[in-house]
């Protein structure tokens, strides 16, 4: 498979689609995020689904781009014969699974080749094929069932759906696979016009009226639109909700076996891509997401739980697909994720540090949101001094981190700050003791006198890029001399070739094999605590640096190898998107 910076992103808000440079759909889940891959070729071969569309002659030079502020990928193909172009979208608005292929010729004649191999259940079932209708091709698998239309001779071949057609300059070619039940009739063609062109108008018409709602008015502003563009893509339309990434078993360490399913809601990375939208003018996507959150929690703040489902499903039970050899053969191939139930106490923070943000860019506080709130410190206030797993998820045992008891004064902060401003019922004196005692213990246990720096977790000497968060949630002062003795114990011991560590791996301390990558959002934060010293500098040449780090249409994975520039984990990632925003914002204008 192509390296994992090699793709570009589909969505339409409600699924997604992952295509190589030379245009090959390499994963495609339906009709969710986190549903089974019905092409997973990502994670395995050509033959565990897959559908290749392109020049039917090797040599081809391939260039690709979105057009400008939307989710539409457009790959042109420069052949000895001509030029043609692939424009690839999903319809916006996230109620339609469907993916929309249109073949133009630019100039000359181009032979191409289409090659359509479905395998449902992340490539473990092929599925039923019948020719229905000329041009139309119906794969059917248990409960799903998918429709190739095209204007082309289609072929049921070999278990796969076969084209081979030419495109001369001014022509076009359109091919059309749509998802639906398999116990009802297939959906209504889109081929047909002008069916075709109504959404390909309303997905670049959805996208750019979307992004033109920006405020943000930076010297960064293509890589800052193209990062909000890709939170958008990563939020479920019909709920509100947010999956991490669209992908699953992408690996931290080449080969290796730190491989987690993203596809779905965790609280932290989705509270954080909120408050991120919200610094650049996008109100609605919190207010969803708020609605989501309170949906998903329900009536119990006591069984808060660190991620959900697209919906609110509270259990994800973490398995292993054995039949996939995993990218580039690093296993296992997870589906679920066994975090969902671990105890992270930051998330706390998080969440009512993205309700304070909502509120106050100008979102009525609703009673049941702010009951919600109040049962969240109530359930705080009983757990905040415990053991927990911390915001990287360690599976090495419980401890008291120190990013955990920062995010929990957060909380605290937030929840009294919506209190103050807007007239909120609540124990504000009892609050404010608490958040004080919080403070203290976190300044005493958390800080190592003799490192001159905030640790990882109390009473241990290991440092954590986390504590990077200790200003820019403003538990302190940028330039308290605790935060830049802080700042720099984390350059001497987890910066490698300028990039930023979460914290050594190599012992396997977090319980989980060593080794790993530079983490992309802890890098984006020293560009923010630079911005914050006022080290400008500094701040705008690691930011540089970090967005030459982007594939070529402008996407992130969760880590880089700092020593090949390879990206690792899933892609791409929301947490790595967000942060680059806030980090632009950061920088501002100087």
């Amino acid at each position: 498979m192509p390296p994992i910076e090699d793709y570009a992103l589909l969505s339409g808000g409600g699924s997604a689609a992952l295509l190589s440079r030379a245009g090959s759909v390499y994963w495609l889940c339906w009709p969710r995020f986190d549903s089974p891959a019905c092409c997973a070729a990502l994670l395995g071969t050509e033959a565990h689904g897959s559908w290749q569309l392109g020049p039917a002659a090797p040599g081809a030079r391939t260039d690709r781009r979105y057009l400008d502020g939307s989710m539409v990928l457009e790959t042109l193909h420069t052949c000895a014969d001509g030029v043609v172009a692939v424009v690839d979208l999903m319809p916006f608005g996230g109620d339609r699974p469907a993916l929309i292929r249109i073949v133009e010729g630019r100039s000359g004649g181009v032979a191409l080749r289409s090659r359509l191999a479905l395998r449902f259940g992340y490539g473990a079932v092929a599925p039923w094929l019948r020719q229905t209708a000329p041009g139309e091709v119906t794969a059917v698998a248990g409960p799903d069932l998918a429709v190739l239309r095209a204007e082309a001779d289609l072929v049921c071949d070999g278990g796969g759906v076969l084209a081979q057609f030419t495109v001369r300059a001014g022509e076009r070619v359109t091919f059309v696979l749509q998802h639906g039940p398999s116990h009802l009739p297939p959906p209504a063609p889109l081929y047909a016009e002008p069916a075709l062109t109504a959404a390909l108008t309303a997905a670049l018409g959805g996208w750019r009226a979307w992004s033109a709602r920006s405020t943000y008015r930076g010297r960064y502003a293509e890589a800052v639109n193209r990062s909000l563009l890709t939170l958008k893509a990563l939020i479920y339309q019909p709920t509100g909700g947010m999956v991490a990434a669209p992908s699953t078993s992408l690996p931290e360490q080449p080969g290796g076996t730190r491989n987690w399913d993203y596809r779905y809601c965790w609280l932290r990375d989705s509270a954080l891509a909120v408050r991120a939208l919200l610094r650049v003018g996008h109100l609605d996507e919190a207010q969803a997401w708020q609605g989501w959150l309170h949906r998903a929690i329900g009536g119990d703040p006591a069984r808060l739980r660190i991620m959900y489902g697209l919906a609110g499903e509270p259990n994800l039970p973490e398995w292993e697909a054995s039949w996939l050899p995993g990218y580039q053969g690093a296993r296992p191939v997870r589906i679920g994720n066994a975090a969902h139930d671990q105890l992270q106490i930051d998330v706390f923070g998080e969440v009512l540090d993205a309700l304070h943000a909502t509120a106050l860019a100008g979102s009525a506080v609703p009673h049941e949101i702010w009951n919600l709130q109040r049962g969240l410190i109530a359930r705080l206030e009983q757990i905040w001094q415990s053991p927990d797993e911390g915001i990287w998820e360690t599976r090495g045992g419980r401890r008291r981190f120190t990013f955990s008891q920062v995010m929990a004064w957060a909380a605290l902060d937030r929840a009294i700050a919506s209190a103050e401003a807007f007239g909120l019922p609540a124990p504000l004196a009892h609050w404010r003791a608490l958040r004080a005692t919080m403070h203290a213990t976190i300044c005493r246990d958390g800080f190592d006198a003799a490192q001159n720096s905030f640790t990882q977790s109390f009473g241990r000497p290991e440092l954590d890029a986390s504590a990077l968060q200790i200003p820019i949630m403003g538990f302190l002062p940028p330039n308290d001399p605790r935060v830049r003795g802080t700042v720099a114990a984390i350059e001497r011991h987890l910066l490698r070739d300028g990039l930023m560590q979460r914290y050594r791996s190599e012992a396997g301390a977090d319980g989980l094999p060593p080794g790993e990558g530079a983490f992309l959002a802890c890098s984006y934060w020293l560009v923010e605590v630079y911005a914050l010293q006022g080290r400008i500098a500094d701040a705008r040449a690691l930011f540089e640096r970090l967005l030459a780090l982007r594939n070529d249409v402008g996407l992130l994975s969760e880590e880089i190898d700092p020593t090949t520039g390879r990206q690792l984990g899933n892609f791409p990632q929301a947490f790595s998107h967000l942060a680059l925003i806030n980090a632009a914002v950061a920088l501002g204008e100087s």
